[in-house]
C-alpha cells in the first residue's frame, strides 16, 4: 500500500461499505451511496476546497471515473448534514480499527470554533441561542461560535469529542462528555489523562477517581507543584498540535457552516478525514501519524 490520495480514498470507501454493509431500507436506493458520500466528503477536507459548488465541479477534472454520479451543491448540502450521526459512527470505526485505540494515555483541551465575525451576521445566525461569546487564551481575542473539546491519543487519534457554548465550563463539558459514552472509561483500567490549567477541580478530580481514571494537570502558581508537573508541558502541546492540524490543515475554523446541522457536519467531516489519515498512515507503516502531506494535493 502507498500513501497517495487515491489509495487512500480507495482504501477508506471499501472499510465504510464493509462496516455499513446492506442497505436495509426499502426504496429506491440514492444514486450516491452513504459510502460514495463519506468518502467524498474526506476528499473535499484533505484536497483543502472548502467550497461545495467548487468542489462539485473541481472533482470530474481532478479525479475522474472516481464518483459515477454527484449530486448538485443543494442536494450535497442536505446529504452531508443529515450524515452527522453516520459521520460520528465512522469516526469512531476507522479510530477502533487502529492500535492507537487502546493507549492508556489521553490529552484533552478545546479550541474555539469561530461562526460569525459583525454584529449583524451575529444577531440574525440561525445558530443563536446554541453559539456564544468567549474567549480565545491563546490569541488573546474574545470570538462568537462554540467551541470543539477534543479528547484524544497523544498521536492525535480522536476518541470523542463535543461543540459547546464557549461560555460552559471546560470541566462540566467533560464529564458530561464522559458520561454520554460510559464504555470509554469503563473499558479502559488505568487511564491516565492529561489537560491543562482550566481542568482544575476537585469536583472533577473526584469524579474521575470515582472510574478508575488518572488525571494529571498543572497546579495553579500559589499551589505545591505536583510530583513530575515539568513534565507534562511537552505532552501537553501534543493536543495543540492536533488542533493546529485541524485548523491549519483542514480548515476547522473555515468551516462555513450557518446552522447547527451545518456546523455539526463540517466539523465531523473534517475529524473524520483526520481520522482517516491516521487510520491509513497506521496501515501503511509511515513514520508520522499524522503526516496530511501526502493527502493534500
Amino acid at each position: 500500500m502507498t500513501t497517495d490520495l487515491n489509495t487512500l480514498l480507495t482504501a477508506l470507501y471499501v472499510k465504510i461499505d464493509d462496516h455499513l454493509g446492506r442497505r436495509t431500507r426499502t426504496g429506491r436506493p440514492p444514486r450516491l451511496s452513504d459510502a460514495e458520500l463519506l468518502t467524498l466528503a474526506v476528499a473535499q477536507v484533505l484536497l483543502g476546497v472548502r467550497s461545495e459548488a467548487r468542489w462539485l465541479r473541481f472533482v470530474p477534472r481532478h479525479l475522474p471515473g472516481a464518483f459515477p454520479y454527484l449530486p448538485g451543491q443543494s442536494g450535497y448540502n442536505k446529504r452531508l448534514r443529515a450524515a452527522v450521526p453516520l459521520l460520528k459512527r465512522l469516526i469512531r470505526a476507522l479510530a477502533t480499527d487502529t492500535d492507537l485505540w487502546t493507549d492508556p494515555v489521553w490529552v484533552v483541551d478545546s479550541t474555539p470554533v469561530e461562526c460569525a465575525r459583525s454584529r449583524p451576521t451575529v444577531k440574525r445566525s440561525n445558530l443563536a441561542g446554541w453559539a456564544g461569546y468567549g474567549y480565545c487564551a491563546s490569541h488573546s481575542r474574545f470570538f462568537w461560535g462554540l467551541r470543539l473539546h477534543l479528547v484524544a491519543t497523544p498521536a492525535g487519534l480522536p476518541i470523542t469529542w463535543a461543540l459547546a457554548d464557549p461560555k460552559l465550563d471546560e470541566r462540566q463539558v467533560l464529564m458530561a462528555i464522559l458520561d454520554h459514552d460510559p464504555t470509554l472509561t469503563g473499558d479502559r483500567p488505568g487511564l491516565t489523562i492529561i489537560a491543562d490549567k482550566g481542568y482544575v477541580s476537585a469536583e472533577l478530580d473526584r469524579y474521575l477517581s470515582e472510574r478508575g481514571v488518572t488525571l494529571l494537570r498543572p497546579s495553579y502558581r500559589n499551589r505545591t507543584p505536583r510530583p513530575g508537573e515539568h513534565l507534562l508541558k511537552p505532552i501537553r502541546q501534543l493536543i495543540e498540535s492536533v488542533n493546529d492540524t485541524l485548523k491549519g490543515q483542514l480548515d476547522l475554523e473555515l468551516h462555513g457552516g450557518r446552522s447547527i446541522d451545518g456546523v455539526g457536519a463540517r466539523v465531523a467531516q473534517r475529524l473524520l478525514a483526520l481520522t482517516a489519515a491516521i487510520w491509513h498512515n497506521r496501515a501503511t507503516g509511515q513514520p508520522v501519524t499524522r503526516s496530511l502531506i501526502a493527502y493534500d494535493h
